[in-house]
């Protein structure tokens, strides 16, 4: 019987078609059934569209259906793939703007401070749901892979509460490796090693650059000779000769989960990059976000009209689902990481957490080795935000507004910039501005209401200490002619049009 994938969130049509494609990659899956879902009709048959013309344009006998019906959707289902944005675009608005308010000043925002832990507010309900219908109509082995943010918060609810196989994937190791080779002056092919932590927190505990050990002292002197990573990773580069081991996550990313690198506004530019917005620019990560949401709007004839690169190897990305499912089904052995309970793997995190680890994957199943203990600074930064991602999983299962704001109130950076009474107004004011999505807390939003109309704590007009404005279609489409034109060749588009992203 042919495979069948069911992708969650199917409306995220880039993210969507790519793991599309890179499951059809594989030949032993190339009659794969895909079940895509989402509960925008309209951005369902722009996928539709997009997919159908890759199975034509490559002759191969996988089939597609679409549904807003979830439920339909994930009938049979042998794997499940989550990649939504519960509330979209303009709940994440509310993730970044409600915290500047109250001087909390976030890159990214989906993963942990403010933003990140109303996101999983949001997010877990529907994690819950998935599941049951996972358990009820799916097949008896389903994998559910998710991988939308919070990767912790969302794994631990379907893990505990959801009770389904769950694995939750991120990109961040890989992109660390990337940075780390080059700044060693050669490619991730020449560079191997440990690593292991939580999402977004992970360590390179070991690392081997051409087949010789790399210590803290030379990866620094590396980094700081580097004509871009000495620019773009301050923060990063700073932890690591702090802590004495490289972060996978992103200059952005990791100032905000620390109380060290953002809590003065005037000192924030001293630790981020605006060279691209993950290197810390204000909200960087929703203006991007929002250019592409409108560029793709209005770029979309152009992706059907396009002549594509044929599926196959060389087209292959280097998301890792499609690796896994191939190892699952083939039993061609693979070496990943994923994140999943921890079990005792890293011996110095709570078991119950959600760690991101070394793994190996074939049709045996997926077997992870013991890491052992983490170095105590890396582990005490991962134990503050475990306990922060365990709160706000309660919190969210159970719609319980206190436990919600002490998760706030031990947040490293929120707690670093606000007192907790503005850090319970803050919490009043998200719960309010995002009802609509928590209904949970259906019945704590009235006396949220109330608290906010008597509240004399005053709030800041604060757009943020490095916040860029959000180019029109207009403004991004003058760049790209032009940066088209300076690349001279038509084989660079993909670059180029990557370059509008700063």
């Amino acid at each position: 019987m042919p495979l069948k994938i069911a992708i969650i969130g199917a409306g995220s049509i880039g993210f969507a078609r790519r793991l599309f494609r890179d499951v059809l990659s594989v030949p032993e899956l190339q009659d794969t059934e895909f079940a895509l879902h989402d509960i925008s009709s309209r951005n369902l048959d722009m996928v539709r569209q997009l997919c159908e013309k890759d199975l034509k344009n490559n002759k191969l006998p996988a089939k597609i259906k679409v549904s807003t019906n979830r439920r339909k959707s994930l009938e049979g289902a042998d794997y499940v793939i989550n990649c939504t944005r519960i509330g979209g675009l303009e709940a994440f608005e509310h993730d970044i703007n409600i915290p500047l308010k109250y001087g909390v000043d976030q890159c990214v925002g989906d993963t942990l401070s403010a933003g990140g832990i109303m996101y999983g507010q949001r997010n877990i309900p529907c994690i819950l749901d998935f599941c049951k219908d996972i358990r009820e109509v799916a097949s008896n082995k389903a994998l559910f892979i998710n991988y939308a943010n919070p990767m912790a918060m969302n794994t631990w609810a379907a893990i505990k509460y959801g009770k389904v196989n769950t694995i939750g994937l991120c990109h961040g190791i890989e992109g660390g490796w990337r940075v780390l080779a080059d700044a060693l002056g050669g490619t991730t092919a020449d560079i191997t090693g440990i690593c292991a932590g939580i999402n977004h927190q992970t360590w390179y505990t070991r690392i081997l650059f051409k087949g010789r050990e790399i210590g803290a002292e030379e990866l620094i002197k590396a980094l700081e000779s580097h004509p871009k990573h000495s620019r773009s990773e301050k923060c990063r580069i700073d932890v690591l000769k702090r802590f004495g081991y490289f972060s996978t996550e992103s200059n952005g990313h990791l100032s905000e989960y620390l109380p060290w690198y953002r809590k003065r506004p005037k000192e924030i530019k001293d630790w981020i990059c605006l060279d691209s917005w993950i290197y810390g620019e204000t909200g960087g990560y929703l203006r991007v976000c929002t250019e592409g949401r409108n560029w793709f709007e209005s770029d979309f004839p152009s992706w059907l009209n396009r002549e594509d690169k044929p599926i196959g190897p060389a087209d292959r990305s280097h998301e890792r689902g499609s690796y896994i499912i191939e190892a699952l089904e083939t039993g061609r052995t693979l070496r990943t990481y994923v994140n999943t309970i921890n079990n005792g793997v890293i011996t110095n995190l709570p078991s119950d957490a959600i760690i991101e680890a070394p793994c190996y994957i074939d049709n045996l199943g997926i077997h992870m080795p013991s890491v052992g203990d983490l170095p105590l600074a890396c582990a005490a930064t991962c134990n503050v935000s475990i306990n922060v991602q365990r709160m706000a999983v309660e919190a969210a299962v159970h719609g319980d507004v206190t436990l919600l704001k002490q998760a706030m109130l031990h947040d490293p950076l929120v707690g670093a910039v606000c007192n907790p009474p503005e850090i319970w107004q803050m919490t009043d004011e998200m719960l309010v501005a995002q009802a609509r999505w928590l209904p949970q807390y259906k019945s704590a939003i009235p006396a949220a209401k109330k608290r906010l109309a008597s509240s004399s704590i005053k709030t800041k007009s604060y757009a943020g200490a490095a916040r860029i404005k959000v180019k029109s279609v207009a403004e991004m489409r003058k760049a790209y002619d032009k940066l088209k034109t300076d690349a001279g060749d038509r084989d660079n588009l993909k670059t180029v049009k990557a370059k509008l992203v700063k």
